[in-house]
């Protein structure tokens, strides 16, 4: 029986509910009664926003404690996504590779994503003989990749892989957020929100924003022309003083 991702029955569901099936570890016990194993899954969070690097996560869940209530991380609280982070961490295999902004700017957001997955998949202390990762493009890896499109809602370590990376993500935005007051990365953790947006338009890009993302370019260029202006302001008044002096 499918049941919502709630575990109650479809068909005591109220209408216009939709149910959903939790993704399972399936394909992963294929493999292991095939003799492949370590199967690791990996999924990213961060191609979105507007600031912060992208953050990638590779994860081995130990088929004998798999934590309950796996899901893909959108599915998920902030407090369950905690909750569920921790159990992985004290139970799986894990890594975790950032693809700062500048990586970003320099690549482009698709291979910077990638990059980061790929460098998650190596930096596992085992390295896996299959690896599932969630969208359409298969990572450079040594061992067989197989990409998954809606991968993070179907495959049970590519779901545990988004959690770590969400909420890992998460934690350095609002770290982030410390050094970078009032732009709000610890609410919107860097998504182009109309309450980022204003603070971009009223304090301009910091070091942490995508200089290439169209709302950052914008507010970077009308924040160096005010500064342009300012240092013209000022050399015509020091021209202006030391005429005066002269004269």
């Amino acid at each position: 029986m499918i049941r919502d991702k709630s575990g109650k029955d479809p068909a005591k569901l109220p209408k216009g509910v939709i149910a959903v099936a939790p993704p399972s570890f399936r394909r992963e016990r294929a493999l292991i009664k095939r003799g492949v194993w370590p199967v690791a899954g990996c999924d990213e969070a961060g191609r979105g926003p507007l600031a912060g690097p992208v953050v990638a996560a590779a994860v081995v869940l130990d088929p004998k404690r798999i934590p309950k209530g796996i899901d893909d991380s959108k599915r998920l609280t902030p407090e369950r996504r905690e909750e569920l982070f921790e159990e992985i961490c004290a139970t799986a295999s894990f890594a975790v590779a950032f693809a700062s902004p500048a990586r970003i700017d320099r690549d482009n957001i698709l291979r910077a994503s990638l990059w980061a997955l790929a460098r998650a998949v190596h930096a596992l202390p085992d390295l896996p003989n299959h690896v599932f990762v969630d969208g359409r493009d298969r990572l450079d890896t040594p061992c067989d990749c197989e990409a998954v499109i809606g991968g993070d809602g179907l495959v049970l370590s590519i779901a545990a892989a988004s959690i770590i990376a969400k909420v890992a993500r998460d934690r350095l935005m609002c770290k982030l957020s410390e050094d970078c007051p009032g732009y709000g990365f610890e609410q919107h953790k860097g998504y182009a929100v109309p309450e980022h947006l204003a603070a971009l338009n009223r304090l301009g890009p910091t070091v942490h924003h995508r200089r290439l993302f169209a709302p950052v370019a914008a507010a970077r260029e009308k924040h160096e022309a005010i500064a342009v202006e300012g240092r013209l302001v000022q050399t015509q008044i020091q021209t202006s003083v030391e005429v005066s002096a002269e004269v």
